[in-house]
């Protein structure tokens, strides 16, 4: 099974996709960025464009990848990783459904002012301006699909902590009924 955590930059996905990791026995955490940062690797490079997501072999590739991994190991993968645009969420789960990989889609969700303050604040990564312009595009597919898609965890006032802890809790339930 793949646990998904989506959301935009500010959400939280990174820390709580480790604090969650321990909590779901034979699990593991796949940051699908990583794949995106291969595929900038090459040279020459790929056609330009401002989001690794565009190049359709990262989507193929996350799928495969995630897949091969599962196949490999068993258990759960938990991936933090922000998917906005509709049709490539479609192309990834598709792909993950073609392979019968279950996946239980999270969104983690806080409102606006929440994750500005979160970035400005954010000693590791700093604010970017990469990370504040997909603000906006996280609200349109919040409002347009993406909230419909997934089960949302709002971590507005939550702490990472309870954000994992409700997320084990949510998978838990699903594996008993």
């Amino acid at each position: 099974m793949i646990v998904w955590l989506n959301g935009t930059h500010g959400a939280g996905k990174t820390t709580t996709s480790a604090l969650l990791q321990p909590l779901l026995p034979n699990s593991r955490v796949f940051d699908a960025e990583k794949v995106g940062e291969t595929l900038m690797d090459i040279k020459p490079g790929l056609p330009a464009t401002d989001n690794f997501q565009h190049w359709p072999p990262w989507r193929e590739l996350v799928v495969e990848t995630a897949h091969r991994v599962l196949d490999y190991t068993g258990g759960t993968l938990v991936m933090p990783m922000t998917v906005l645009v509709e049709q490539y969420w479609r192309e990834i789960s598709t792909g993950l459904a073609r392979h019968a990989v279950p996946i239980r889609h999270f969104v983690l969700h806080a409102d606006q002012d929440t994750l500005r303050r979160r970035i400005e604040g954010d000693s590791l990564l700093g604010p970017s301006p990469f990370r504040f312009k997909y603000l906006e595009p996280y609200a349109e597919a919040a409002r347009t699909w993406l909230h419909a898609e997934a089960e949302v965890v709002d971590t507005t006032h939550l702490t990472p902590t309870e954000a994992a802890l409700q997320i084990a809790e949510a998978v838990g339930e699903g594996r008993d009924g």
